[in-house]
């Protein structure tokens, strides 16, 4: 064939033909007596493969080396496999950073400021060219995300919305100066497949330096937030930030809500119901800021006995934060079975008849009092029982569980028909015990759960049993 009918049938133009000659993806051609280029059927396929990769995300330089890697292996298949996991750990990271950008616009879509010189959303951001606010918010709103922030933005109390992002119930949090901690949360966040690791601590660091910066000016500091273990375990970090500042905040913290007899967060409420609420805001009592710091530096102990204490005594001075502690214990193994509460409620779930992951997290909901996990959490602890060779919950298909979001497919992962396994069935009899089918690598707060530091929690005599 001669370099027109090729480019055509291969659906690219003749010049891309030739610049892919000269880049030595394509071998050189034979040429006829009169000097004419030859190709030939091999030469279609390869031009087909080229724009295929290209379509999936590989460059050509990238092409490039797996040609010439291809031609000097004798395995070109597994070359190309490690190729092709490289190509996947990229497109994760530009699919949680696509997802970073999509909540960003869903708060600049949900912001009703009328000035850009102190809004904190990112188009107001942006505007300044990445400045702080010029002119000081009267008020400084904190909530636990971007649910409640967008609607406390659509409210007529004014001010200024910080949500206080970050899921401290999973992942480490130990005794270490801030600085280092929040290093240490950005990279587990990294981790889970959230974003770039800097990305993830300028957010953490620009949300602390606006909070410092509220107390350091005295500015009016409203904490709003809900009864559940998320929204606690924050609005302790908050308050102990607040105390080593010797600002006093005011919090509205509710567990209901009238009218909402289902009533699970601040997230589901109105702008006007949430502007019901403000009236009930309450300075907090020097109490409940000295609570707050000895429950923080309990739950970032290496050992959870401390904080073990404060689930036994109660926390008068804050009352909705010790059941949230005691649910928090519940994520440490149990006596009988090894599984966290999180896991045995997944487990029975599917063994009630939950066929995906997605029915299994609605099953899950409804039986926690108080549900403080997101899907995407919940996802997580079942996969972490769904792979290895003695999983305990696996696919209709009898194979590990694929990978959950955001590292994997989240319609793939939700989708997917799930059954127990012998094993799984063992556990929930009380007859195996998950951490020595599976082992176990967990942090609760600042507590490493390991193989050689078991710590276990008995939710019926509400007692720890050390390793």
């Amino acid at each position: 064939m001669r370099a027109g009918e090729v480019a055509e049938r291969a659906g690219v133009n003749v010049e891309t033909l030739r610049y892919y000659e000269r880049r030595g993806l394509l071998p050189a051609p034979q040429r006829d007596p009169s000097g004419h280029r030859r190709y030939d059927e091999d030469t279609v396929r390869l031009l087909r493969a080229i724009k295929e990769a290209q379509a999936v995300g590989f460059t050509l330089t990238e092409i490039g080396e797996y040609l010439r890697a291809s031609r000097r292996s004798t395995s070109p298949s597994e070359v190309l496999r490690v190729r092709m996991a490289a190509k996947i750990d990229e497109i994760d990271g530009r699919i949680a950073g696509l997802r970073r950008m999509r909540d960003e616009l869903a708060r600049v879509v949900g912001c009703a400021c009328d000035s850009l010189d102190h809004c904190t959303c990112g188009a107001a951001y942006l505007a300044r060219s990445g400045r702080e606010a010029a002119a000081p918010p009267t008020v400084l709103h904190v909530t636990n995300g971007e649910s409640a922030a967008n609607t406390l933005r659509r409210t007529a109390l004014g001010g200024a919305v910080l949500p206080w992002q970050d899921v401290l119930h999973a992942g480490p949090v130990p005794a270490v100066p801030r600085p280092e901690l929040l290093r240490r949360r950005a990279a587990f966040l990294s981790d889970c497949g959230w974003g770039g690791r800097r990305a993830i601590l300028a957010s953490l660091e620009r949300r602390d330096t606006q909070l410092r910066r509220a107390f350091a000016e005295r500015m009016p500091v409203v904490l709003w937030f809900e009864h559940d273990l998320y929204d606690q375990v924050q609005l302790v970090d908050v308050l102990a930030l607040a105390d080593a500042a010797g600002a006093t905040p005011s919090a509205i913290v509710v567990d209901s809500f009238p009218g909402k007899p289902g009533f699970r967060g601040l997230g589901e409420l109105s702008a006007e119901e949430l502007e019901t609420l403000w009236p009930a805001r309450r300075e907090l009592s020097a109490e409940a800021l000295e609570t707050a710091t000895g429950v923080w530096d309990a739950f970032r102990a290496p050992e959870p006995h401390a904080l073990a204490g404060w689930v036994a005594r109660g926390t008068p001075a804050l009352p909705l934060l010790a059941p949230a502690l005691g649910r928090l214990l519940e994520e440490l193994p149990a006596p009988g079975d090894g599984l966290s509460a999180t896991e045995r409620t997944a487990l029975r779930a599917v063994a009630e008849g939950a066929r995906t992951p997605a029915a299994a997290f609605l099953a899950a909901q409804e039986r926690e009092q108080a549900p403080f996990l997101g899907d995407t959490w919940f996802f997580r602890a079942l996969a972490d029982v769904g792979r290895g060779s003695r999983r305990l919950v696996e696919t209709r298909d009898g194979e590990e569980l694929p990978l959950p979001p955001p590292l994997g497919d989240g319609r793939l992962f939700a989708g997917a028909s799930v059954r127990l396994t012998p094993d799984g069935e063992g556990t929930l009899e009380g007859v195996a015990d998950r951490v020595e089918l599976l082992g176990i690598d967990r942090w609760v707060g600042g507590t490493y759960v390991g193989s050689d530091a078991v710590w276990r929690w008995d939710a019926d005599v509400q007692q720890l049993v050390a390793p």
